[in-house]
């Protein structure tokens, strides 16, 4: 950058691009000439938002996770030690337009590394913690890593191996446990480095800051291919931040947020940190165990007025209480039988816009389900949503029994965060929202009412990174994002998706059929299956719920308790995926699934629609086993090539 521009962190450097795939470049802010006050509201850098809310909030606590709920993380203290932590980044070499990649799990840590690479001019990088080893080398020589900072030793040792593989790599932070390398600087020893610095440096940094430059870099899922690198810029993700805050109508300085989601992905970036940055809230971090039981202690004990989670983190609780009440005798299970009834009634009521409730309802309400949210953690708690992959209505209706409405919220990295969102009066089971104020949808290549969504405003992304045709591919000639979902919009405005475009199955006799719809009905119809995808319409894999390895998420092969009872409902008393498999399977189990896949077929749109065939895989699907994406979407690609022969016998 030239001494002309040398007013940062708020300025704009002027350019008349729209698209850049340079991380050194400027985009031109999407900014109508007119239009509603949230869509012209002026443009604030990531250093300027949170040196703002410091200042509005000094001793509002920012940052908490368990042991340490209030301690040393007031919203002043969290802009010193990000100051702190950009000037040890400078020292150690941190460059503009280069990156420090984080691979850990949320902590403060995380975040005070992240702010502090953008205060410091470059750029941050959250990398998944379950990524490969040579998943994370493509994400540090893409980004131009200059600095790595790891949680523990297990994410130590995916970087070591490569470490003279990465040019511009200067430096390597871990920030839990002791480093088994001599060359690994600590959390500790970061922090003195950059208290003994003077802040010269830094200021220098962020005077040359301009808020349409790239601050963040986030890397795609890598459902097919290698992941590409979304470049966000500061406006996409505090103006995205601001839009979220309006619409939630999110009072400033009174919000506590519970977060269950991976850091490296841009939902909880902007949903998690900078709507609560906007209004000076407390964000506190689950624990990592948190899918083996905590996250419900963590929610005691905080009691959020905000729960934000991905979909497995609602499956895991439905699944723990369906658990409970199955020890229930007969008469708690006709109560609770009678309360869920009017519950559901009256949110289902609700959605419809019919204000009514029932005595049942209020009885229940005061009466059975005050101490389900106490016994849960969500007395308090006055929105809970679920991101990064769209809910199951079956799930939606199980909680709205419970009385606990549960929100989803759309987006996707190259649109930073949210762009649709369900609240009150906006909202049913199958919706993902409507579109957010100053944020534009429309359907691309409409037929039959449906189309590929498409998004448009200030927080659609600056470009891949070094990828001009994939850039192009995605935003088009307008500045329109193409999201390859199909989709459709009702007359309320409400958003819907349909399936993917590229997930498509087309039948011989030329339909067009979108699995994940059908794979939702059968996993209603059979609440033991935990997976369900299709190939070569229509045949189905099935994979039953088991239990799971502690330490990384790979199934096991024992079955999960209520799926045991279930087949011994059925007198087919199996404990293990292999005992079920060694069986033939049983008859008897094969009779349950296929009249579970008849019920689907009865309320198929059309005979193409029928599953036909069914096949029980040997494994449940996880991460760690490649099955499954970071955001917990099935790798379709994967599942079929690993499972080729069972696919084949099916079709011979």
């Amino acid at each position: 950058m030239t001494q002309m521009y040398n007013n940062g962190p708020d300025q704009v450097v002027p350019t008349e691009d729209t698209i850049v795939v340079k991380a050194d470049e400027y985009t031109r802010l999407r900014i109508p000439e007119t239009g509603k006050a949230i869509e012209t509201t002026s443009p604030i850098s990531v250093p300027g938002l949170l040196a703002r809310t410091a200042k509005e909030f000094p001793n509002s606590t920012a940052l908490a996770q368990k042991s340490q709920w209030s301690v040393g993380n007031a919203y002043l203290h969290y802009l010193e030690k990000v100051r702190i932590c950009a000037k040890a980044f400078l020292y150690l070499g941190l460059e503009r337009s280069h990156s420090v990649c984080i691979l850990g799990f949320n902590s403060p840590e995380w975040l005070i590394s992240d702010i502090g690479a953008i205060f410091a001019g470059g750029i941050a990088v959250g990398i998944y913690t379950t990524n490969s080893p040579e998943a994370c080398l493509h994400c540090a020589l893409v980004s131009d890593a200059n600095i790595v900072v790891v949680e523990n030793d297990t994410q130590l040792q995916k970087i070591l191996p490569f470490k003279s593989k990465l040019p511009h790599l200067k430096a390597i932070v871990q920030y839990t446990g002791q480093p088994t390398d001599a060359n690994v600087i600590t959390w500790e020893k970061l922090m003195k480095i950059g208290e003994e610095q003077p802040d010269d440096l830094l200021e220098e940094s962020l005077k040359r800051i301009a808020i349409n430059e790239c601050c963040t870099l986030v890397f795609t899922s890598g459902t097919v291919g290698n992941p590409k690198a979304v470049m966000l810029n500061h406006d996409n993700l505090t103006w995205d931040a601001l839009a979220i805050t309006e619409r939630l109508t999110l009072d400033r300085g009174s919000e506590f947020i519970v977060s269950y989601l991976p850091l490296s992905h841009v939902a909880a970036q902007v949903m998690d940190i900078y709507v609560s940055m906007t209004i000076g809230a407390t964000v506190y971090f689950a624990d990592k165990d948190a899918l083996k039981g905590s996250l419900v202690n963590t929610l005691i004990e905080v009691k959020p007025t905000k729960f934000l989670a991905v979909p497995r983190v609602w499956e895991k609780i439905h699944e723990k209480m369906m658990q409970v009440a199955a020890q229930n005798g007969y008469l708690k299970k006709a109560i609770a039988s009678w309360a869920k009834g009017h519950a559901l009634q009256y949110h289902l009521d609700k959605i419809k816009g019919i204000r009514s409730k029932s005595w049942g309802y209020t009885l229940a309400r005061a009466l059975i389900f005050r101490r389900i949210k106490d016994a849960i953690g969500l007395n308090r708690c006055t929105l809970c949503v679920s991101a990064a992959a769209p809910l199951a209505p079956e799930l939606k209706k199980y909680f709205l029994s419970i009385d606990i409405p549960i929100m989803d919220v759309f987006g996707m990295s190259e649109a930073s965060g949210a762009h649709t969102m369900c609240v009150e009066n906006a909202t049913n089971l199958e919706t993902i929202g409507m579109t957010i104020p100053g944020m534009k949808t429309k359907l691309a290549n409409p037929e039959n009412d449906q189309g590929e969504l498409c998004m448009y405003g200030r927080h659609i992304f600056m470009g891949y990174l070094n990828d001009l045709e994939k850039t192009l591919e995605t935003i088009d000639s307008d500045g329109w994002l193409h999201t390859g979902d199909l989709g459709r919009i009702d007359e309320k405005g409400l958003v819907y998706i349909t399936g993917r475009l590229k997930e498509l199955i087309i039948t011989a006799g030329g339909e067009n059929i979108p699995p994940v719809s059908l794979e939702q009905a059968v996993k209603a119809e059979l609440p033991c299956i935990s997976n369900a995808t299709k190939r070569k319409f229509l045949s189905i894999l099935l994979t039953f719920k088991t239990e799971v390895e502690g330490d990384n998420g790979a199934p096991l092969d024992t079955l999960t308790s209520a799926v045991q009872e279930w087949l011994r409902s059925l007198g087919c008393p199996a404990t293990t995926v292999t005992e079920v498999l060694q069986a033939g399977p049983d008859p008897k189990l094969l009779n349950a699934l296929k009249e579970g896949l008849d019920r689907v077929n009865q309320v198929a749109t059309s005979n193409a629609q029928r599953i036909q065939k069914l096949a029980i895989l040997p494994a449940d699907f996880s991460i760690v086993t490649g099955e499954l994406g970071p955001t917990m979407k099935v790798k379709r690609k994967v599942v079929e090539k690993k499972y080729a022969d069972i696919i084949e016998k099916i079709y011979n």
